[in-house]
């Protein structure tokens, strides 16, 4: 049979259509299953330190070494998000297990209210299962007020357990990082204004009454 044959050239097309959509499935799975499982790492990371991020704890150490941390606090917001966001102090000097307290600035620079959520880090990564948060405004989403500026506590410890491990008890610096980005929240309460007619949005809204 010739290689020219019309119905083994059909053949051939429809194979390699069957295959292109085969792996067109495949890659449409894998892309919803990568975003399905963000939260889901997000969660993992939070819980064990993975990747250097900081874990909650719900009490602070009982015992506090002699031997102390250089902690810098790094502050981001990402560029479509009209917020200012400073920390009050640039680094602090804690011992290990002891609490500290550090304090951040947010800003709104809009003529709305905005709702952002914290990201977080810590670097180096070996440090996160011990950077341990008691009370930090990282755990939910916060909403801030057209041109208003909120004072944020954080909380936090370094575990003793960072002075015996070995890939963490020979640093002696940690950096914090964190990033604001406008929440799922603040996106979709900006939408419904959005789409919503005038009364439904009260009809005294325009007199400011």
């Amino acid at each position: 049979m010739s290689s020219n044959d019309p119905s083994r050239l059909d053949a051939v097309a429809r194979r390699n259509r069957r295959v292109a959509a085969i792996c067109a499935g495949a890659f449409v799975l894998m892309v919803g299953a990568a975003f399905a499982a963000v939260p889901a790492y997000r969660a993992f990371c939070q819980l064990t330190g993975f990747d250097g991020t900081v874990s909650r704890a719900d009490a602070a150490p009982t015992q506090v070494l002699d031997k102390t941390l250089l902690i810098h606090f790094d502050t981001n917001v990402r560029g479509d998000l009209p917020w200012e966001f400073k920390a009050e102090q640039t680094s602090q000097t804690v011992r290990i297990g002891e609490t500290g307290a550090a304090f951040f600035k947010v800003t709104n620079t809009s003529d709305r209210p905005i709702t952002g959520r914290a990201v977080y880090n810590v670097v180096p990564e070996q440090a996160g299962p011990y950077f341990r948060k008691l009370e930090c405004f990282c755990f939910s989403d916060q909403t801030i007020q057209p041109g208003q500026t909120v004072e944020f506590p954080m909380i936090y410890f370094v575990d003793p357990e960072y002075a015996q491990d070995f890939e963490t008890r020979g640093k002696g610096e940690i950096t914090l990082s964190y990033t604001y980005f406008p929440s799922a929240k603040s996106n979709e309460t900006a939408r419904l204004e959005q789409s919503a007619p005038p009364s439904a949005l009260g009809g005294n809204a325009r007199a400011g009454l």
